[in-house]
């Protein structure tokens, strides 16, 4: 075995998955998994645990892959970690465990994310889990929003005896994990399901349908509910435009819009009959894991896809593996691109989206080098529809509905870092509706630290 070359993982052949909407990534197998673990140097003080924003314990559990026991691996990552068959699958490993690997200083990191995949995968296939409800200590914490901060948050209370209730304004539990991110990434039933209902045999509620802020305020939740803390970890999903001429024609629609619809409405499904509307030629705007999303979720649907993107594709801050895939599958890359406006025909449809060709200046505030437009580089792509994925903000109406919560000039809820706790005493926040659009993990570690401190605080 070359300890350099890491265990390749399976996946549907390209002719295959661009047809249908089955996972691209099949992971590994029992006897891939144990080759791969024994690449692990079981290093004395790993890095990859500190580069891990919920701090699993990796060298152990990947220690118990090698040595066969998987029952006992999941246990070690089911002690800090509430999704992990989630994270194995959409967390951008190469910039976080895999980033401090010493491995990868010579040759491939460890498959840190598809070893924490194969053990959640196997626990589930066998019926297996560690989530037993544990003794009540009498006291009552909402959390607001089922997503990745909602559910980690939940979990952790809920293992220390507390009565956790979630409220989700959607009819199904899951935030951004169900509606925000296609089936070939994320499935559905097997996997999102499965992990919220492992929450659920903790002892927690979650309550659908409840638009708070509408249906009851947080001030209702603590004052008349008979809640001692509220948790918000809403996320992010009002989505951003650029503000150029035509961004009103028929056909220009936000990622967020186009990618709910796609999860709601199943097209993609035989036993469903919804159509999702996708144009014959796609072009989505944008570089991150929603604009990556979008694009091959437009490409399964029929069209020709396009993605603009201002910057170099070493700049994309879309996983790595996300690309490669794209790439893989046909996605059309225009690269050092800016949309400069979006043209129509005398019906009001889009036909067009006229663009400038960038070169990369000095670095700006993100640390990343400034795109600057070319001179007379202006060009027109022939395009039916466009999606936008530039980003996206918080929901304002907690904001607006909730005494003495302070926000900042972007409307997130502002924190004290280090606990979650908001300048409303007994509501903590944390996750996108704090920093904005981030990642699964990262939303995770924030509804974790979060859990410590209304533990601490309701404990004195």
């Amino acid at each position: 075995m070359n300890k350099l070359q890491r265990t390749p993982a399976h996946e549907q052949d390209v002719d295959t998955r661009i047809k249908n909407f089955d996972e691209v990534c099949l992971g590994y197998n029992e006897e891939d998994a144990v080759n791969e673990a024994n690449r692990c140097l079981q290093c004395k003080n790993p890095r990859c645990v500190g580069k891990c924003p919920v701090n699993n314990k990796i060298p152990a559990f990947i220690k118990c892959i090698r040595e066969r026991d998987f029952k006992k691996a999941a246990a070690i990552i089911a002690e800090t970690s509430s999704l992990p068959a989630v994270c194995g699958r959409v967390c951008p490993q190469e910039v976080q465990c895999e980033g401090g690997c010493v491995l990868g200083i010579k040759g491939e990191p460890i498959s840190i994310g598809n070893l924490e995949r194969f053990v959640a995968d196997w626990c589930r296939e066998n019926n297996v889990d560690f989530n037993e409800k544990v003794e009540s200590n009498g006291k009552k914490v909402a959390v607001v929003g089922s997503g990745p901060a909602g559910i980690a948050c939940a979990g952790d209370l809920a293992k220390l005896g507390y009565d956790v209730t979630i409220f989700e304004a959607l009819h199904e539990a899951g935030g951004v994990l169900v509606w925000g991110i296609p089936e070939f990434v994320l499935p559905k039933e097997t996997v999102v399901k499965h992990e919220i209902d492992n929450v659920k045999k903790l002892g927690v509620k979650i309550e659908t349908n409840v638009y708070v802020g509408r249906t009851v305020t947080i001030d209702e939740l603590l004052s008349e509910e008979g809640f001692e803390a509220v948790f918000i970890g809403t996320g992010a999903a009002v989505p951003n435009f650029m503000g150029i001429p035509g961004e009103n024609f028929n056909g220009v629609v936000a990622a967020n819009e186009f990618l709910t619809k796609n999860n709601l409405m199943k097209d993609y499904r035989d036993d469903y009959k919804t159509p999702v509307v996708v144009g014959k030629k796609v072009a989505v705007v944008g570089g991150g894991n929603v604009a990556m999303d979008a694009v091959r979720a437009a490409l399964r649907l029929g069209a020709e896809s396009h993605l603009i993107y201002r910057r170099s594709e070493e700049e994309l801050p879309s996983r790595v593996e996300e690309v490669k895939y794209a790439k893989k599958e046909g996605i059309q890359f225009h690269l050092l691109t800016n949309p400069i406006e979006i043209l129509g025909d005398s019906e009001g449809w889009v036909n067009g989206i006229k663009c400038i060709k960038m070169e990369l200046g000095e670095a700006d505030a993100s640390g990343r080098r400034r795109p600057v437009p070319i001179e007379n580089s202006e060009f027109v792509l022939d395009v039916d529809m466009v999606i936008m994925a530039i980003g996206s903000g918080a929901d304002t109406l907690i904001n607006k509905t909730t005494d003495g919560l302070e926000v900042n000039r972007k409307n997130l809820i502002v924190i004290d870092e280090e606990t979650g706790r908001t300048s409303r005493e007994r509501v903590y926040a944390g996750g996108d509706v704090v920093t904005g659009p981030a990642t699964v993990i990262l939303a995770m570690g924030a509804g974790k630290k979060a859990a410590k401190a209304i533990h601490e605080d309701l404990s004195k």
